[in-house]
């Protein structure tokens, strides 16, 4: 079973500290991440150690040294090892691009929870993240390690993402791009045979961040934004996302309903037309999304898609109130009505009554 964020959230809520966590997914959705943001909210430290960098396993456990008092051997601490007795999430990325004596160290560490015979704070949780699939060059796990772990396959959603990229201020032009453009979220891997032809990138979710952060600067983009943006996402990608950006002028509906106030000098460019299919776009967005809002969403949902009829009264464009009243009786989108009906019930006896006018 593959699970998405919000199950995520649940599983480490309510996984005892003593049991084990394997996430498996592809690189680049943002694993690390969901677990520093949900730790660090109740006060927990994340340490993160990338096993697929290290050489061997002083490098986890730390460097042997002599102990002039008692003429033996110990392992100094590693840098990361808590020393305050306060526990802490330790979380084993690259588990298996790991060396096999790096994970002969991690066996006693999972089973344990001690490194060299010292042992973590009461309390402390391990969680490892590996990659599956046949594009990665991987280090196969023993079994024994690998029962030590409760195991998810772990995909976040599109809508996952784009909730999380609206309030992290990614660029609203990659928000919308991808809430029409889902299936370039998370690009296909490519066979890597060190020619120039195979090495073509494609995007994923943590490459969309770089993008942003290297367009944000610049309302319009032009073709030396395109070869910049190219090399971080790829060439297919990239050709659609500036295509999307200079001939799109629809808001994206999921900006519309989230965030309707940011949206209002978007809805003065438009024409009668592009209102006509904005209103149908809104309704096959609720047919298709509303039953995957969560409680403080849906009424944020509802309160914007109220504002949104209101807003062509206030313009002096009721014929579009019209148009968009005209909906709630077609037979395509049930769903959408049984969202307006439950969540925004005096809204919709607003819709009735100017329906019943027509």
């Amino acid at each position: 079973m593959t699970i998405n964020t919000m199950q995520l959230y649940f599983i480490l809520e309510n996984t005892p500290a003593t049991q084990n966590i394997m996430l498996v997914g592809k690189h680049g959705i943002g694993k690390s991440r969901i677990l520093e943001d949900f730790f660090e909210a109740r006060g927990e430290k994340v340490v993160t150690l990338f096993l697929g960098q290290m050489s061997d396993p002083g490098d986890l456990i730390g460097l042997p040294h002599l102990d002039e008092k008692t003429g033996r051997t110990e392992f100094m601490l590693p840098y990361w090892f808590p020393t305050d007795q306060k526990p802490v999430v330790l979380f084993l990325d690259e588990l298996n691009r790991a060396r096999p004596e790096v994970l002969q160290t991690v066996m006693d560490l999972t089973l344990n929870r001690k490194l060299a015979g010292k042992s973590l704070p009461a309390g402390s949780r391990i969680i490892s993240a590996v990659n599956g699939g046949s594009e990665y060059q991987l280090t196969e796990l023993d079994p024994a390690l690998v029962s030590r772990f409760n195991i998810y396959e772990f995909a976040p959603s599109v809508e996952d993402w784009i909730s999380w990229a609206r309030g992290a201020g990614v660029d609203s032009r990659i928000v919308s791009f991808i809430d029409e453009n889902s299936e370039f979220l998370d690009g296909e891997g490519s066979d890597f045979n060190f020619d120039s032809e195979s090495l073509e990138r494609t995007p994923d979710r943590r490459s969309w961040e770089r993008v942003s952060s290297v367009i944000g600067d610049f309302a319009e983009l032009g073709e030396n934004h395109q070869a910049l943006v190219s090399g971080i996402i790829g060439n297919r990608a990239t050709s659609v996302f500036f295509d999307f950006v200079n001939n799109h002028k629809l808001p994206s509906v999921s900006a519309l309903l989230n965030d309707f106030d940011n949206q209002k000098k978007t809805l003065e460019t438009l024409s009668f037309t592009d209102f006509t299919q904005l209103n149908q776009a809104v309704f096959s967005w609720l047919e298709k999304n509303s039953e995957n809002q969560n409680d403080s969403n849906v009424n944020i949902v509802a309160k914007n898609l109220e504002a949104y009829f209101d807003w062509f009264a206030v313009q002096n464009k009721k014929e579009l109130q019209a148009h968009f009243a005209s909906l709630i009786s077609a037979k395509n989108f049930p769903g959408a009505l049984n969202f307006i009906v439950e969540k925004a019930p005096c809204f919709y006896q607003k819709l009735l009554d100017l329906s019943s006018d027509l």
